[in-house]
């Protein structure tokens, strides 16, 4: 997965993936590969190669993209930037024909499922919860419209990129 950080108001690329059950992440040209384990709510120790670091790893504010950040002693305050939302957010307003597909943005698990297939929705209204990393993210639709479809159900195990549902264009009439 592919994302920006601002780490002190500094912007970095950050591509996520896992693989074999490590965490493989580069921060603009550096590599790590790196075992996680949750050790409590917001505490992880990091296993690379034969080190051990703890991180705690806080939300600021109740949000899903800022975090505080405390490792090796070191402060952070992190903005996690997905440019997939932004363009999504950009076209939030534009009129949408067909069907949108909403996708997993990570591999995970799908701990709820929150609407029907052809349930009305709004803008904005949760579909799915998928749990990646400790953290549970609910997928929203973006725009107005239908459920014409819900690919999964909870305890399913979904990959990046997986579509989780359908929405449709909204019945006139």
């Amino acid at each position: 997965m592919k994302l920006k950080a601002s780490l002190n108001d500094q912007e970095h690329e950050l591509v996520i993936d896992k693989v074999d059950g490590k965490v493989c992440a580069q921060v603009d040209d550096r590599y790590y590969e790196i075992e996680v384990h949750n050790s409590e709510e917001t505490s992880y120790l990091l296993f690379e190669n034969r080190e051990v670091f703890e991180c705690r790893v806080e939300p600021t504010h109740k949000s899903r993209e800022r975090f505080d950040v405390n490792l090796k002693g070191s402060h952070y305050s992190v903005l996690i930037i997905d440019p997939r939302r932004l363009r999504t957010d950009e076209n939030s307003d534009r009129h949408h024909h067909g069907q949108t597909e909403i996708v997993a943005q990570m591999p995970g698990k799908v701990v709820r499922v929150l609407v029907d297939a052809g349930a009305s929705v709004e803008k904005g209204t949760g579909l799915v919860i998928v749990e990646a990393m400790k953290m549970q993210n609910e997928m929203k639709s973006p725009r107005m419209g239908v459920v014409v479809a819900v690919n999964v159900a909870p305890g399913d195990t979904v990959n990046a990129g997986e579509v989780l549902a359908t929405i449709g264009e909204a019945e006139t009439g």
